[in-house]
């Protein structure tokens, strides 16, 4: 029996909602999660594949924080890399190739195994209020049940008045063969909330027997898979590869004699698309000097009929598609079972948010996910486990939770969102974060897991496994510190294996060359890594800590809702047009606004002194 009154419902069941729904209900609240497809939960619109470059450490967070998506990600998982290994440990990141099916599979089980959370097929068209016109009551659904909550959480993704582009074809939708929902977007314009339109588009898929790989470059996945989720001690299904070939001369030129029919370069697409993930058509007409780009053919499965051809993401219309695919290397035989397409979507400004993704203006009513501005599955995932752990918390009267950009890439992702609007679709990058040196996907667990413990996002188990972890980390750094080898440094004293590990000629592997001790011991190969990382990071990471301690004092500094910029003397108008728009709830979130410069935040600094100063003498103001 669907029940008519919860706690908190969550509209929509990608990503953010199935980790917002979750999540509250692990806090004890009882939570409804409202879908247009109960089969549809944790569906992988586009690749079927996590993380990336700054993703794969939202992931892990999301992970450590007692999410789903790690361990969906392990089950499912067919190709694990780790990415930019070339690189220092703070910028590499873990990416995973998922089987599609069985990740929503994984994703639908957890779901349904969760207590205090119930699933409940439908549409929601619109929002109720109290008397006030202002706190959320709850929806109404398209059949015209209306379901009480006290915290409603939309997590729409690209279904929020979508409309499906192939060609100059126009077809209602979110995603392919499945309906838009349309009365909401108009709902929120109703609220007053600000609202714009964003883009973004998927590759065609290839039948996997239609292509030559023998002329393609094969791409292996890592000899020892490193799990996203730090429950998962091992991976232990087999390893598939992916494919690289490249787009040719012919290629860009029947792109080149078809942009007429693109709906993009015609105008009929509205909203921005990503310039980091750009369409095929956007590659050929931006890098008209390039005369190829690198296309990846990713599987689905094991046995999977279907390749997805990342890299050739296109609007074109589907007998172009099959022209130009054809044109590429070992695909001259392909065949296109499904056609690439764009989505144009609606999307609500985030600076109408809080930091804990509640709205200003409505009190009961979150945000999570695309209808925030962002793009991908990690960044939808981890707002949508911070909506709902905050949702949960304010109903039980306990503090709201709030990461910062040096806890957390969730903080930075959120921090962005809220203080500064974004002009295209968000993606997170390592270089997003000033303090990624603290933040690396391997120490996730270390950052969170007892903060997710305290907040009570995080079960025993995993708390267990995190202390157990450190344990051994602690255990390990002794072992370096107590191991000495047959070498004196300058002060005529014996060196240990901790000195090797510090050289930058040296490192786990050549201690392992100097002492038998390493190999001997129960760490693994991911502990000596991440204490190795450790080692050679801690001068750095004393200095960004210091850093931090110097900037939390303007982190501090709290900006009242009520705050009027524009009585600010001498504020430049830029400063006080920019300050007044984004409304920064700190000091420190002041001073990252475009158009805000540090003559403009002392400024500031000395206004709010005035106030404050001005309520302790007169306390009735």
């Amino acid at each position: 029996m669907v029940r008519t009154s919860f706690d908190v419902l969550v509209v929509g069941g990608g990503h953010a909602g199935v980790e917002a729904a979750c999540a509250a209900a692990r806090l004890g609240a009882s939570t409804g999660l409202i879908s247009l497809s109960e089969d549809a939960l944790g569906r992988m619109s586009c690749n079927p594949a996590i993380g990336g470059i700054g993703k794969g450490q939202l992931a892990r967070e999301v992970d450590a924080l007692g999410g789903l998506m790690g361990l969906a990600t392990d089950a499912a998982g067919i190709q694990f890399r780790m990415l930019n290994t070339s690189k220092g440990r703070a910028v590499q990141s873990p990416r995973a190739q998922c089987a599609r099916d069985p990740y929503e599979r994984a994703i639908q089980s957890m779901v349904a195994d969760q207590d205090q959370l119930q699933v409940i097929p439908g549409e929601a068209v619109d929002l109720l209020f109290h008397a006030d016109g202002k706190s959320i009551r709850g929806l109404v659904l398209a059949d015209g049940r209306e379901v009480l909550a006290q915290a409603v959480i939309l997590t729409t993704g690209t279904f929020l008045e979508g409309i499906l582009h192939t060609g100059l074809e126009q077809v209602e939708g979110g995603r392919v063969t499945e309906g838009a929902a349309h009365h909401l977007g108009e709902a929120l314009r109703r609220l007053g909330l600000e609202t714009g339109r964003m883009k973004t588009g998927t590759p065609p898929r290839i039948a996997s027997d239609s292509v030559d790989y023998s002329v393609m470059q094969e791409q292996p996945g890592d000899a020892v898979p490193e799990p996203f989720s730090f429950l998962t001690e091992r991976i232990e299904q087999p390893q598939i590869s992916c494919w690289l070939t490249q787009t040719s001369q012919e290629t860009h030129d029947l792109v080149r004699a078809n942009l007429a029919s693109s709906p993009i370069h015609v105008g009929n697409i509205d909203g921005a698309g990503a310039r980091y993930c750009p369409s095929l058509e956007d590659k050929v007409v931006r890098f008209s000097e390039r005369n190829a780009h690198t296309v990846f053919l990713e599987p689905e499965d094991y046995d999977s009929p279907l390749l997805y051809a990342n890299g050739i993401s296109t609007s074109l219309p589907a007998d172009i598609q099959q022209q130009f695919v054809q044109t590429i290397r070992g695909m001259e035989r392909a065949r296109i079972v499904q056609p690439g397409y764009a989505v144009e979507y609606t999307y609500v400004q985030p600076n109408s948010l809080r930091r804990t993704l509640e709205t200003r203006d409505f009190p009961g009513l979150y945000l999570a996910g695309q209808i925030c501005g962002t793009s991908g599955y990690e960044e939808a995932a981890c707002q949508g486990l911070m909506a709902g752990l905050n949702a949960a918390r304010k109903l039980a009267q306990e503090d709201p939770v709030i990461l910062g950009r040096h806890e957390a890439y969730i903080g930075v992702l959120i921090d962005d969102l809220v203080v500064c609007n974004p002009s295209e679709p968000y993606r997170m990058f390592t270089s997003r974060a000033e303090h990624r040196l603290l933040l690396r996907h391997d120490t996730a667990d270390r950052r969170l897991t007892d903060l997710g413990a305290e907040w009570g996002s995080v079960d025993a188990l995993r708390l267990a496994q995190v202390r157990s972890r450190q344990e051994r980390l602690k255990i390990g750094k002794q072992l370096l510190e107590d191991t000495f080898i047959d070498e004196m440094d300058s002060g005529g004293r014996r060196r240990t294996l901790m000195d090797v590990v510090r050289r930058p000629e040296g490192g786990i592997a050549q201690a392992s060359k100097e002492s038998p001790v390493i190999q001997g011991s129960e760490l693994s190969d991911l502990d000596w890594a991440t204490i190795e990382a450790d080692v050679r990071y801690e001068g750095y990471v004393r200095r960004q800590q210091d850093w931090i301690k110097r900037a939390e004092v303007r982190e501090a500094v709290l900006i009242p809702d009520e705050f009027d910029f524009s009585k600010i003397v001498g504020l430049r108008n830029e400063a006080m047009e920019s300050l007044s728009t984004h409304r920064p709830q700190s000091l420190g979130a002041a001073g990252r606004l475009a158009g805000v410069s540090p003559a403009d935040i002392a400024l500031v600094e000395v206004s709010l002194a005035r106030m404050e100063r001005a309520k302790e003498t007169n306390p009735s103001r």
